[in-house]
């Protein structure tokens, strides 16, 4: 088994402490008539061995263990302050790589691994699972005539609605472009459409400025209860067949399956 040197540099201290010890018990001793060690009847012999062995610690102490420690703990800090950092980095990194940049929303993959999750626990007991697909009418035309930024100030917008009214354990996500999810549990159908349905008359109320233009946005939502059963991709097919049936049928609307 290897030592540290600070672990060595105390092994000594401590043979030197003891020696001192030994040899201020040899003069106080000898100074009282008492017992003497190797014949030596003089007190001022193991006092002046005693005094040197306690400068040696001292100086043992000051000039190789503190330093040693000194160090030690210094590279100890720093090593922790590293960890902690890449602790940080690396929770931030985890959370970009589930999170939508733009809305602060979660992610395609995120919203994946959810769906997966939800669909085995809620399973178990036996409860509903609503899926919502949403999709802005008309997006492209507003970000090839407004520019970007502004289509972009439009995704910021609607994503804040929807938070605004989904509830807490609900996993609201952007699957990319103008498309929007809401995986809401222990739900009815009806209950489904009616959040659905104050979601599209909200959003359809918001006012976008650009310059002096206010811009009018409305979304077309399509969604399902997951029968039990079926995968999360089937039941995802589900809800945007009926998101393509509000988009048939005039936009601005919520369909059901």
């Amino acid at each position: 088994m290897r030592y540290h040197k600070a672990e060595l540099f105390f092994f000594l201290l401590m043979g030197f402490v003891g020696l001192g010890g030994v040899f201020s018990w040899a003069a106080f001793s000898a100074a009282s008539g008492g017992v003497v060690i190797g014949g030596i009847a003089t007190s001022a012999s193991f006092a002046f061995m005693a005094l040197v062995l306690a400068i040696v610690s001292l100086a043992c102490g000051l000039f190789l263990i503190y330093p040693v420690m000194s160090r030690s703990l210094r590279e100890r800090g720093k090593f922790q302050e590293m960890t902690e950092s890449l602790s940080v980095r690396s929770l931030s990194l985890e959370h970009a790589a589930v999170t939508d940049g733009l809305t602060g929303m979660y992610n395609r993959r995120y919203f994946d691994d959810a769906l997966s999750e939800y669909l085995a626990a809620f399973g178990r007991i036996e409860k509903p699972i609503g899926m919502v697909i949403l999709d802005l009418d008309h997006f492209k035309t507003i970000n090839d005539t407004h520019g970007h930024d502004v289509g972009d100030e439009v995704l910021r917008q609607v994503a804040e609605c929807l938070q605004v009214f989904t509830r807490y354990h609900d996993v609201l996500a952007r699957l990319g472009g103008e498309e929007f999810a809401i995986l809401s549990p222990n739900i009815t159908e009806r209950q489904l459409f009616n959040l659905s349905d104050r979601i599209r008359q909200a959003i359809a109320e918001l006012k976008i400025k650009n310059g002096n233009v206010m811009l009018k946005v409305t979304v077309s939502a399509g969604l399902a209860i997951w029968d039990g059963t079926e995968t999360g991709e089937a039941l995802y097919r589900r809800a945007d067949r009926q998101l393509y049936e509000a988009k048939r049928k005039g936009r601005n609307r919520v369909c059901a399956a």
